[in-house]
C-alpha cells in the first residue's frame, strides 16, 4: 500500500513538472474553466445593466419629454436582449445563443441611432443628420461587454458585426435619393473650398470618410481587445491550472509542500538547507492487537479514521505531514514557513491530537468498540530539509538526529506511562504557556543513546 501511494505521488509530481495533467485533473480543470467563464458572463451582464442604467439617466437629462420615453423603451429592450442569454448561460448552446443575441444587440443599437423616433417624438431634421452625432460610441460598449466574458471569439464576432451592420446602415442612408454627396456635386474634378464647405454643411450631406474611419478604428480596437482578452484568458487558465495542480498534489503531499512546490518548482524547490524544525512522531498503541480480531475491511477503516483525524489536526496547526508510517505518522513544523514558532505549534498539535483521539474514543465507546490510544513524541533542533533520493524517486523530508530523538521519545511513552513526551529544548522553545500542560519531568536515556536527556510528560 505504501509503495502504491508513493508511486502515485511520484507520478503526480512528474505530470506537474512536465506541464501535463492526468485525466482526473484535466476534468477538474475543464470544470474550473467553465466556472470562470460562467462567472465572466454573469459579470458582463451586471456591467451591461450598470451601463444601461447610466445611459438611461443621461437620456432623461439630455433628451426632452416625451422623446426620452422612446429611448428608455429601447434601453429596456436592450436590457432584455442581455437578460435572455444571461439566464441561458448554463445551456449547452449558451455560446451560440450569446453570439446570436449579440447580433440583435448591434442591430437594435444601430437602428436606434440611425432611425429617427416615431412621428411626433422626434425633431423634423433630415435622417442624414443622425450620422453626424457621436452616438456611434455607444455601439463600442458592446465590445467592452464581450471582453468581460474571457472569450476572444466573442470580441472578434462583436467587432466584425459592428462594422458590417453599422456600415450597412450608413450605406442605406448614403444611397437615399435625397442624400447630398460630394460625388454628385463635383463635375469637373475639383471643388472650391467655399463650395465644399457648403456641401459639408448641407443637412442632407453624407460622406464616407467618417464611415471608413469608424470601420478601421473599430477593427483595430477589436483586434487589440481580442489580443488582450486572449492574454487575460491565458492568465486565467494558468491560475486555474495552478490551483488544480495544487489541490491535486495536496492529496499526495502535505498542503504546504504542495503550495511551495507550485510556487517554486522551477526555482530550486527542495534544495537541501539547514533549519531549526520541530518533529512530531505519533503512533497508535496496540494497533496490531486491535486489528488481530478485526476483518481486513474493519482494520482498514480504523486506520483510515486515524489518518483522517491526524491530517486534520496537523494541518490545523500549519504542520507538514512528512509521511505515514503504518499505524503512525511523522510531522514537522517550521520547515517551510520559517515563522519561528514551530516548537509551540508542534506541542499544541500533540495536545490537540490527544483531544481529537479522546473524542473519537468516546464515540467508539458508545457503540461498544475498544478505545484508541495514541503515543506522541516531540523534539526540535537543527535538521537538513530538502529533496532526497534519485531521479526515479525523490522525497521531500528532514534528516538529522532530531528525527531519531523524536521517534525514540514516542516509543518511550510505553515505559514512562504518559501520552506525550517532549524534550526539554522543545518545551523551552515552545514557551511557558505550552509547558504548563506537562505535569512531570525526568531524565531519560533513550534507546541507542548513551547520554540522558530531560523529557517532560503529559498524561
Amino acid at each position: 500500500m505504501l509503495a502504491f501511494r508513493t508511486s502515485l505521488r511520484v507520478a503526480r509530481l512528474r505530470h506537474w513538472l512536465a506541464g501535463k495533467l492526468p485525466p482526473r485533473a484535466r476534468g477538474r480543470l475543464a470544470e474550473n474553466v467553465r466556472a470562470a467563464e460562467l462567472a465572466g458572463l454573469a459579470f458582463a451582464f451586471r456591467a451591461r445593466a450598470v451601463a444601461i442604467l447610466v445611459v438611461s439617466l443621461w437620456l432623461l437629462i439630455l433628451v426632452p419629454w416625451p422623446r426620452n420615453l422612446y429611448y428608455l423603451a429601447v434601453a429596456g429592450l436592450f436590457f432584455l436582449l442581455g437578460y435572455v442569454p444571461y439566464r441561458l448561460r448554463r445551456h449547452r448552446w449558451a455560446g451560440p445563443i450569446k453570439l446570436g443575441f449579440t447580433l440583435l444587440d448591434i442591430a437594435l443599437m444601430t437602428t436606434a441611432i440611425i432611425m429617427p423616433p416615431p412621428a411626433g417624438l422626434g425633431v423634423d431634421w433630415p435622417i442624414q443628420t443622425r450620422l453626424r452625432t457621436p452616438e456611434f460610441l455607444y455601439v463600442l460598449l458592446l465590445l467592452g461587454e464581450a471582453a468581460l466574458t474571457y472569450w476572444p471569439v466573442a470580441v472578434l464576432w462583436t467587432g466584425t458585426w459592428i462594422v458590417a451592420i453599422w456600415s450597412s446602415g450608413v450605406w442605406l442612408v448614403y444611397g437615399r435619393a435625397d442624400t447630398v454627396r460630394f460625388a454628385d456635386t463635383v463635375h469637373d474634378g475639383s471643388l472650391s473650398a467655399e463650395a465644399a464647405l457648403r456641401v459639408f454643411l448641407d443637412p442632407a450631406y453624407v460622406g464616407l470618410t467618417p464611415l471608413w474611419t469608424q470601420a478601421i478604428v473599430t477593427g483595430l480596437f477589436t483586434l487589440l481587445l481580442a489580443i488582450a482578452v486572449w492574454r487575460g484568458r491565458g492568465t486565467m487558465l494558468a491560475q486555474v491550472r495552478a490551483e488544480v495542480v495544487r489541490s491535486d498534489l495536496a492529496r499526495y503531499v502535505s498542503p504546504d509542500v504542495a503550495d511551495a512546490l507550485a510556487a517554486r518548482a522551477h526555482a530550486g524547490f527542495g534544495t537541501p538547507q539547514t533549519r531549526v524544525v520541530a518533529v512530531l512522531f505519533a503512533d497508535m498503541v496496540g494497533f496490531t492487537g486491535l486489528s488481530e480480531d478485526l476483518e481486513p475491511e474493519r482494520a482498514f477503516a480504523l486506520l483510515r479514521g486515524f489518518r483522517e483525524r491526524s491530517c486534520k489536526v496537523v494541518f490545523r496547526h500549519a504542520g507538514t505531514l512528512d509521511k505515514f508510517l503504518g499505524d503512525g505518522f511523522m510531522a514537522t513544523f517550521g520547515g517551510l514557513d520559517g515563522r519561528g514558532d514551530g516548537a509551540a505549534r508542534a506541542v499544541a498539535c500533540a495536545v490537540d491530537l490527544q483531544r481529537e483521539i479522546d473524542a473519537w474514543t468516546a464515540k467508539r465507546a458508545a457503540r461498544g468498540a475498544p478505545p484508541i490510544r495514541v503515543a506522541v513524541g516531540v523534539h526540535c533542533g537543527p535538521v537538513v530539509i530538502g529533496n532526497i533520493g534519485a531521479d526515479q524517486r525523490i522525497e521531500f523530508t528532514v534528516i538529522g538526529d532530531v528525527v531519531n530523538v523524536a521517534s525514540r521519545l514516542q516509543a518511550a511513552t510505553r515505559e514512562v506511562g504518559g501520552r506525550i513526551l517532549a524534550s526539554e529544548c522543545c518545551l523551552a522553545a515552545a514557551g511557558p504557556e505550552v509547558a504548563a500542560r506537562f505535569t512531570r519531568s525526568l531524565p531519560l536515556t533513550l534507546r541507542g543513546r548513551t547520554q540522558p536527556i530531560v523529557v517532560h510528560v503529559a498524561e
